[in-house]
Parts: C-alpha cells; sequence; structure tokens
C-alpha cells in the first residue's frame, strides 16, 4: 500500500484540522514534539505522510501530485486557480471576502464607476468586478495592510477577508459588499482521486460524519 500525502496550510488551521483527522483514526504523533525540526511526518502503520507548508503552496502541492490530500482555506482556492478537486467544507475558520471602504464609496459601486480596489487577493477582485458585475476597475495588489489604502487614498475600497470587522471599524471602514463564504476546504488531486479511490472516499465520508455529529 502506497502512502497518502497530505499537505496542511501551517498555523491554527493545521493544529483544528489534525484534531478532526484524529477523530476518524488518522494521528500522527510525530507532529507533537515541538522540538522535532523534520519536515516530513510519518505514521507507518497507517501509510500516511503529512507536512506543513505555506498556505499559498497547498494547491500547487495537490495539483502537481506531491500531495494527495490537501486543506487549506477557501481564499486560496479561488486566487491560486489550481486544477483539483474541492471534495469537503471543514467549517473551521469561518469568515467572508467581502469589498470594504469609506461609507461614501458604496455609491461608486452602486453607480458602477470606474475605480482602483487595492486587494492581496487580485484574482478574486479581478472575477468579482470583471465577470460578476461588470464594473471596470483598477486592481492594486498590496501584501501588508490593506486597511490603509483607502485612508491614504490610494483606492477607493479594498477586497480582503473579513472576519469580525472590528479593524475595519477601527479605521473608518466598513463592509459594502460580501463576495463570498470563506473556510478551510479539503482538495485532493485529480488522479490521486482515481488510483486511490477507495481510502480517499471513505476519508470522505468518515469526516462528513464527524462534521455532521460535532453540528449536533
Amino acid at each position: 500500500m502506497r502512502y497518502l500525502t497530505f499537505a496542511l496550510a501551517k498555523g491554527r488551521m493545521a493544529n483544528k484540522t489534525l484534531e478532526i483527522l484524529e477523530k476518524i483514526g488518522y494521528t500522527c504523533e510525530e507532529m507533537k514534539d515541538p522540538k522535532s525540526r523534520k519536515l516530513i511526518f510519518t505514521n507507518e502503520e497507517q501509510k500516511i505522510k503529512i507536512f506543513l507548508s505555506k498556505a499559498n503552496d497547498v494547491p500547487t502541492y495537490v495539483e502537481y501530485g506531491a500531495a494527495d490530500i490537501g486543506v487549506v482555506g477557501k481564499d486560496t482556492i479561488l486566487e491560486e486557480g489550481r486544477k483539483l478537486y474541492e471534495v469537503i467544507d471543514l467549517g473551521i475558520g469561518k469568515c467572508r471576502m467581502c469589498v470594504a471602504g469609506p461609507k461614501e464609496a458604496k455609491k461608486l459601486l452602486e453607480n458602477g464607476e470606474i475605480i482602483r480596489v487595492a486587494t492581496k487577493y487580485p484574482n478574486i477582485a479581478k472575477d468579482y468586478f470583471y465577470n460578476k458585475k461588470h464594473q471596470t476597475v483598477e486592481i492594486i495588489k498590496l501584501n501588508g495592510s490593506i486597511e490603509l489604502a483607502p485612508i491614504v487614498e490610494l483606492a477607493e475600497v479594498i477586497v480582503d477577508i473579513v472576519e469580525t470587522g472590528s479593524t475595519l471599524r477601527e479605521n473608518g471602514l466598513e463592509v459594502l459588499e460580501e463576495i463570498c463564504p470563506l473556510s478551510a476546504r479539503m482538495v485532493v488531486n485529480q488522479v490521486s482521486m482515481k488510483m486511490e479511490n477507495e481510502r480517499i472516499t471513505k476519508l470522505i465520508n468518515d469526516l462528513r460524519e464527524v462534521l455532521a455529529h460535532n453540528k449536533e
């Protein structure tokens, strides 16, 4: 039996994912050693390997088959646009992708005016404005605090992840439009789905049961 390899986005999401996997019997004791400097963790008995990576890289590892299965936020899946199967919503890290800005910018959105949009997610912003709203915008990619852009008049609005909205409020901004809900999703390599269909399908079904039980 070959190994099933998992790529998990580093941080809180990975820890929560491991907790869920443990509930369906997938464990990796090696990962619990805080002193470990290993990059890939193995459970020989269950024939699984797990590695952690930057969220943006997870879809790439999965598309190219370096990982059979990945767990990453919906925002990364949409932004990266890789060829893979999105099989299950784990319900971890729920938040929203939104258009935000000062209150007066709402009119610019409603009237379909040409505006500048600052974001870490240019592909998501492009798809939303061009394909859904059919509004011409100039998209400016930023890597740091996106909220700064409207304040210093670099852009009229921003496209960003909103969890509670408190950072927006503190900076005199608000949610103007919601693009889509976000949470952690499990993705599967297209070839792995065929080659390891039985194992992966069982894994997905077991996860569905656990998640359904958690909601009760």
